[in-house]
């Protein structure tokens, strides 16, 4: 296994260009299996979940040319449906949580599926319940076996329906979404996700034949179609790398410039940095974000405390809450962090702590922190990264850290950030990969 070297405390400097949407492309590439014909994907990141994902659509049948260094062409004209009962299929369905959206596209084309249950980050229960009411909403039978943990879906005959969500679940939307632009007759989804990824994956089947309306709100109507044919598409900038670069430029007072970024892609992302006292400015194409020698996090109106919390989108995204926790601790002030989608996801914070930061572990879902102002360094330690998005909280800390740090289990990091340590060795940073 893995393990990054950091000797911390230098200021950086430059250029970064963020990836590829890692939460699109695991949408995008499993929409592949709705056609026949070419579908070219442009900006896809190189990083270990959509590796995986390409290999599993491979082992399915899917012909992959990669014609450009973040380009491929897929075909899925010929499918194998018995690779699904392969313990190759097992293998790789079971290290990725992204697998279960390749359920909605083969019902619409073949009218079944099978999945073991999917893996990904250990950041508390993530349950599936949306995904397969919905899909039964359409006309879908659904089989749990509990001792295999797996599922088998079928559908002769996939019927539009109306249904309202329990919850605005993206990954449940998109599956959803992609069984029903093939199903007879009209579907309404109510309380559906409209983070940025669903609209780029509803644009993409408009692309390819489909009928969408309501693209980009909650409210999503399809007229169902008999075939769907190939198209391009490109993956936006991934926003969640461009949070975590926000913060990192903050935490250890370096002047960024993230390229190819537009602010209003960005939701509320600019508006919670600016509540810690960080304003990051549009310069063309480009987002800078400036060097802080210090910054404060505000109060509300009436003098309490900052609350900063998740919510589904247009809401603060969960992605970035152990980022801007992070963030805070170098802040003048006290914020209050309150992740609310998982239980497990701020239990990083321990060796937060360990490393000098001033944090109160309320309770699984929150996490009060009391700013630190640069006054005193954090100091580097020996730690392991639990998930994605808490592996590069806890790189931020250790670069703005005095010392060196060890962060062991980078797999966990490389499954979402694409050579997260080359990217920033460009701009300075002291960062190394070891065994």
């Amino acid at each position: 296994m893995g393990a990054f070297k950091i000797v911390g405390g230098k200021s950086l400097a430059g250029e970064i260009i963020p990836q590829g949407a890692k939460n699109e492309a695991l949408q995008i590439l499993c929409a592949v299996l709705l056609t026949k014909e070419d579908v070219i994907i442009n900006n896809v990141p190189d990083i270990r979940d959509v590796n995986k994902l390409i290999d599993l659509l491979s082992g399915l049948g899917v012909l992959v040319n990669k014609t450009g260094e973040n380009q491929y062409v897929f075909n899925a004209a010929n499918i194998d449906l018995d690779y699904l009962e392969t313990e190759d299929f097992f293998l790789k369905a079971t290290s990725i949580r992204g697998s279960v959206m390749i359920l909605g596209p083969l019902l619409a084309r073949f009218g079944k599926g099978y999945l073991p249950q999917p893996g990904g980050d250990k950041i508390g229960r993530r349950r599936l319940d949306t995904h397969f009411i919905g899909l039964q909403k359409l006309g879908v039978n659904f089989t749990y076996n509990p001792d295999k943990k797996s599922y088998v879906v079928s559908a002769p005959n996939l019927s539009g329906n109306y249904m309202l969500l329990e919850e605005a679940s993206v990954t449940g939307t998109a599956n959803i979404l992609m069984a029903a632009v093939m199903a007879t007759g009209v579907t309404t989804i109510f309380n559906a996700a409209c983070e940025p990824y669903i609209v780029q994956l509803s644009k993409m089947l408009v692309r390819m034949g489909a009928k969408i309306s309501g693209i980009g709100s909650n409210l999503l109507k399809i007229e169902g179609v008999k075939i769907l044919g190939g198209t391009e598409h490109a993956m936006l900038a991934d926003m969640i790398e461009v949070g975590s670069f926000i913060g990192l430029a903050a935490m250890t007072q370096s002047e960024i410039t993230i390229k190819n970024v537009n602010l209003d892609d960005l939701g509320l992302i600019p508006d919670v940095f600016r509540r810690l006292g960080i304003t990051v400015h549009q310069k063309g194409n480009d987002i800078l974000v400036p060097k802080y020698e210090n910054y404060a996090i505000e109060t509300f109106i009436d003098g309490s405390i900052m609350n900063i919390a998740d919510a589904p989108w247009p809401g603060f995204t969960p992605d970035l809450i152990s980022i801007v926790l992070v963030t805070a601790i170098h802040a003048k002030g006290s914020v209050l962090v309150h992740q609310k989608m998982f239980e497990s996801r701020l239990f990083f914070v321990d060796k937060l702590i360990d490393m000098g930061a001033q944090i109160i572990l309320c309770d699984p879902h929150r996490a009060t922190v009391i700013g630190l102002d640069h006054r005193y360094p954090l100091r580097g330690i020996k730690m392991s990264s639990p998930d994605i998005r808490a592996g590069v909280a806890l790189l931020t800390a250790a670069l703005s850290a005095k010392g060196t740090s060890i962060i062991e289990n980078i797999e966990q990091i490389d499954r979402g950030y694409q050579n997260i340590d080359l990217r920033l060795q460009k701009l300075g940073a002291d960062i190394q990969r070891i065994d």
